[in-house]
C-alpha cells in the first residue's frame, strides 16, 4: 500500500504506509510534508516504525526538529503505533508525548481508530 490521502472524520489525512521510506533526516520529513501539503492533507498519520530510532531519543533533537517543521508548515503530525518501549526508557519522552497530546499540532496515538476519535472530538 502506498501513502493514501483519506478523509477521516471530515479531515483530509495522509495515511502513510508502514512499509514506506523511513524518516531519518529533516530533509526526509520535509519531503513528506511537501507531498502531504501538495495533496491537500491537513494531517499526516505516520507509523511510528517509519521514524528513525533517533526520533525517540530526545537528546538527538531530531524529534524537535521534525515536529517544528510540521508546525511551521501548519500540518498536524500524528505518530501512530506502539511506542511503549520508547516511553518506558525515557521520562522526558513520556512528558513530551503527554504534553503534545494536550494540544492540536502533534499527537501520539496507538492506532488509526484512536486518531479518528481525536479528530471527531
Amino acid at each position: 500500500m502506498a501513502d493514501v490521502l483519506e478523509e477521516r472524520a471530515g479531515v483530509p489525512v495522509l495515511v502513510c504506509d508502514p512499509a514506506g521510506p523511513p524518516v531519518a533526516t529533516t530533509e526526509q520529513a520535509l519531503d513528506l510534508i511537501g507531498g502531504a501539503a501538495w495533496g491537500g492533507a491537513q494531517v499526516v498519520a505516520l507509523p511510528a516504525e517509519r521514524l528513525d530510532p533517533s526520533f525517540f531519543a530526545l537528546g538527538t533533537r531530531f524529534a524537535g526538529d521534525v515536529m517544528q517543521k510540521f508546525v511551521n508548515y501548519r500540518l498536524r503530525l500524528v505518530v501512530v503505533g506502539d511506542i511503549s518501549a520508547h516511553l518506558a526508557a525515557s521520562g522526558a519522552l513520556r512528558a513530551l508525548v503527554a504534553e503534545s497530546n494536550r494540544h492540536e499540532h502533534i499527537w501520539f496515538v496507538p492506532d488509526l481508530a484512536a486518531l479518528d476519535a481525536r479528530l471527531a472530538a
